[in-house]
């Protein structure tokens, strides 16, 4: 399993939010540097952004989730065009970030 693992819910509709776009970025120096890239499936999941034998250095790192697009698909204005999270990685250990979004507001925490 990917160390990074992340699943999107859209609470306004009571379901996965497939087809988003997340980007992982480190933070290297006072600049993002983008790591990967990856689609959530029809879960809402994206479980493989990181290839399964892949550590990252520890440090702090960003991921973002393309948002208006994924609400622009069902022709719904939302007020977050993105929604970054941002997160310090001090162990090597698996790091699960959830992601709840609707068209007016977010949450996440982290998850198992």
């Amino acid at each position: 399993m990917s160390q990074i693992t992340t699943h999107v819910l859209d609470t306004s509709r009571g379901k996965p939010a497939w087809g988003v776009t997340v980007f992982l970025h480190q933070k290297v120096g006072p600049d993002w540097i983008q790591y990967a890239k990856g689609l959530t499936n029809k879960e809402g999941r994206v479980t493989n952004l990181l290839r399964d034998d892949q550590e990252l250095p520890l440090g702090i790192y960003k991921m973002s989730f393309d948002t208006i697009h994924y609400f622009s698909t069902m022709d719904i204005d939302c007020f977050y065009p993105v929604v970054d999270i941002i997160f310090d990685i001090k162990t090597l250990e698996h790091y699960h970030i959830p992601l709840l979004i609707s068209p007016y507001g977010y949450s996440t925490y982290r998850g198992c």
